[in-house]
Order: structure tokens, then sequence, then C-alpha cells
């Protein structure tokens, strides 16, 4: 069934950051009503001003019990149809030298916050006639990664608990989708990781160019949509092959561990 955008209320997440903002822009050209939520106000507030149409900014941080209900309740009031599970944290350096509270912090961010967002706001989208909740992973939700590993173990995470709602709600008005990019050109990647990229050769894509891959997997009902060559096949290897993946990525650590060694925290607002 082809989605109707304009008939679509949405809840984006960490609309704030570079993919945030480019999701929204996308969504909001197709007529979607958009709620935006993010910790940053001023972001929010010049973003809401260059989208067309009539939309609704709240700053909140879900990691916080009375900023999810405030959420929550805006979700009821507004009735909800659409949820995109998209703000993220990612900490990158020696698993052992992550700082204290950060295995507490991303994987509450990235997993936590989705699947209490999810499970409050699905009596919400049970009553719309075509309800979506999309839940933006990685590449490295599929590809554990040396020195990002709290990430991996969070994206991993939000990718089998997404796979288990698409079988557990087949055949109702909810469909989830599961979308994974590859290196995107956002806040979210420090200088280390930047240079990272350009010493091992790894494309990266432009945030509207994520946005667009978003809106086609909408458009033809995908449940999966995972982004980038050579990233989508490695992860099919990796899946069926992964002893060809160790040797492959063993080769890169070197250059990994020299750009890594410092950890690093970066938030999407």
């Amino acid at each position: 069934m082809a989605i109707a955008f304009d008939k679509q209320v949405c809840l984006l997440t960490g609309a704030s950051g570079g993919i945030g903002e480019a999701i929204a822009k996308q969504l909001a050209s197709l007529g979607v009503s958009l709620i935006l939520t993010g910790r940053n106000t001023s972001k929010l507030g010049k973003l809401v001003e260059v989208l067309p149409g009539q939309h609704t900014v709240v700053c909140a941080d879900l990691t916080q019990s009375d900023d999810m209900e405030k959420v929550i309740a805006l979700c009821r009031h507004k009735s909800v149809t659409m949820l995109i599970n998209n703000a993220g944290i990612t900490e990158t350096g020696s698993f052992t030298g992550a700082p204290q509270g950060a295995v507490d912090s991303v994987i509450t961010t990235n997993l936590v916050v989705p699947i209490t967002l999810t499970q409050k706001l699905i009596p919400i989208l049970q009553r719309a006639p075509d309800a979506r909740i999309v839940n933006i992973g990685s590449t490295f939700g599929s590809i554990g990664f040396a020195c990002h590993s709290l990430y991996c173990a969070s994206k991993f995470g939000l990718r089998g608990w997404t796979e288990s709602l698409m079988r557990e709600y087949s055949g109702t008005n909810i469909h989830f989708h599961y979308f994974a990019p590859r290196a995107t050109q956002t806040s979210i990647n420090s200088a280390q990781a930047t240079s990272m990229n350009q010493a091992l050769g790894n494309a990266v894509d432009a945030p509207d160019d994520v946005a667009q891959a978003l809106i086609d997997m909408l458009n033809k009902n995908q449940s999966r949509r995972f982004l980038g060559f050579p990233e989508k096949w490695f992860v099919k290897i990796n899946g069926a092959f992964p002893k060809l993946v160790d040797a492959a990525l063993k080769k890169q650590l070197p250059t990994i561990q020299r750009y890594m060694k410092a950890p690093h925290e970066e938030k999407l607002s």
C-alpha cells in the first residue's frame, strides 16, 4: 500500500542533528505534519522556520522520564501516526578506555529510549489506518567494527529488536522499518573519525542523500534498507562468511587504532 504522506503526523527524534534536519525537510516537503524533538532549542527553532507547513517543536531529553512523558502527551494530543527513532550517540576509542558511564549513556540513548518510546506510542499508533515506525540503525548494526564496540552493541540490539517487532506486528496496521546508513557527513563524527574514514577510503554520504533514501524505502514499503556499496555487501558477507570480514578488517586495525586512540563521545541533538 502506497503511503499517503499528507495524512501522516510524525514524531521525529534527533530532529536538530544532520540526518534529522534532512529527514524533516524531506517529510515536510511531502506534506507530513511534524513533531520535532531534540535537545537543542535554538537549532529546532531555526529548522522549523524553514520548513513548509505547520509543525510542532518540543525540546526534550528523552533519557529523562519527565521529558519522555511530555512528548508522549503531545503525541497523544496530535494523534501521531509515524515515529522515526533517529536520535543517537556514538562512543569511539578503545573499549577499556571508555569513560565512566559511557555504557549507560550509549545503550540508553540508542536502544532503551527507542524501545520505551515505541512501547508507549503503540496504543496511539494502533488507532491510525496506516502507522509507521522507522528505526535508524547503522552499517555497524550488522558489522562489529573495532573501537566502536558500544555503538555497535546498541545498533545490533536495535536491529534485532526491530526485526522481532516486524514479525510480531505482521499483518497489523503498524509497519516497522529498519534503515541503516553508512558514514554520513554530520556532527556525530569527530575529527578523528573523519580522518580515519579518509585514511581507509570509506565513502561518506550527504545527509540529504540519506534522507531521500529513507523516503524511497517508505514509498516502496521496504522493511529494511542498507545504504552504500561495498558496505551493504559486507553486511551480507559478514552474515554468511564472517571470517572473510574478520580478515579484511584485521588489515585495517592499525589505521583504526591510530585514529581512535582517545575516546570520543558526540551526541545527536
